[in-house]
């Protein structure tokens, strides 16, 4: 029996990765749905069978494998609330990478010469 290349391997590993995903979303997002009003959580906007798949199941603590069944971890948020959600948890963990941690003050004033250039107007 041939030996699996390591490429061949990565892509076995990543299918079955997905495949388990789309499984354990199935199970969770199938509950959420009887749960929960086909609603956006943050914008409101109402869904129905035409476009239900743009609503997702957002998990509040950002586990994806914590769905208890009452549902209590999850919220129904519409595709671009979900981006926008999962990009602030990230940028909020990513502020204390910025070099400059100490905070300085404005020292130019655009308006400090204001008063003599009203003077020269008149």
């Amino acid at each position: 029996m041939p030996s699996e290349s390591s490429t061949d391997k990565l892509d076995r590993i990543v299918s079955e990765a997905r495949v388990a995903s789309e499984t354990r979303e199935q199970g969770y997002r199938s509950r959420a749905l009887k749960m929960y009003p086909w609603v956006c959580g943050r914008c409101a906007r109402e869904f129905d069978g035409k476009n239900l798949q743009e609503l997702t199941v957002h998990h509040r603590d950002h586990n994806h494998d914590n769905n208890p069944m009452d549902g209590s971890n999850w919220e129904l948020l519409c595709v671009y609330c979900h981006d926008n959600e999962h990009s602030r948890y990230t940028d909020a963990g990513f502020g204390h990478l910025s070099g400059d941690t100490e905070k300085t003050e404005a020292t130019h004033n655009p308006f400090a010469d204001l008063a003599s250039m009203l003077e020269k107007k008149k």
